[in-house]
């Protein structure tokens, strides 16, 4: 892979029930709303509380999974390809393990709870406190392959 070449790119967007599910919630409160303040003041309210909704969620989809030549993004976190190890693609018994009871306190975790499959990063800076990176995607053997390719080629 050529540096500045982008192997793999996942933005983790919540998922199209939480939009729906949250627009009932504020429909919700709109009706709840609406019976003890003039309508206007329950628009605004409801107006208000949708942005709110929409704003949060776009924020907690924003995070972005990347592996370019050099580089493997996850949320805000990046690491350089020389300090990283064995990739390993988890299906969601394995990633729900490793989040849970077999979680390492010092590993840096991106996870949503809309994503039950993650891969396995090891780090192999020793500066580093992080043994691994557990990170979710929806394609985690994609994933996996695209930063073994990157470690292979460097």
């Amino acid at each position: 892979m050529k540096p500045g070449s982008t192997a793999y790119r996942e933005r983790l967007g919540v998922p199209l029930r939480w939009w729906v599910q949250g627009t009932m919630l504020v429909a919700t409160l709109w009706l709840a709303v609406v019976v003890a303040l003039p309508a206007a003041g329950a628009w605004v309210i409801t107006a208000i509380a949708m942005a709110l909704l929409c704003a949060g969620l776009w924020a907690y989809g924003a995070a972005r999974v990347e592996v370019d030549g050099e580089t493997f993004r996850a949320g805000r976190a990046h690491i350089a390809a020389t300090h990283i190890g064995e990739a390993t693609a988890l299906d969601a018994g394995a990633a729900r393990h490793l989040a849970g009871p077999g979680a390492d306190a010092r590993a840096y975790l991106l996870l949503r709870p809309y994503l039950k499959r993650a891969v396995r990063v090891e780090i192999t800076d020793p500066a580093d406190p992080a043994p691994y990176w557990l990170v979710a995607t929806r394609r985690p053997e994609e994933l996996a392959g695209a930063l073994a390719a990157m470690t292979h080629s460097r």
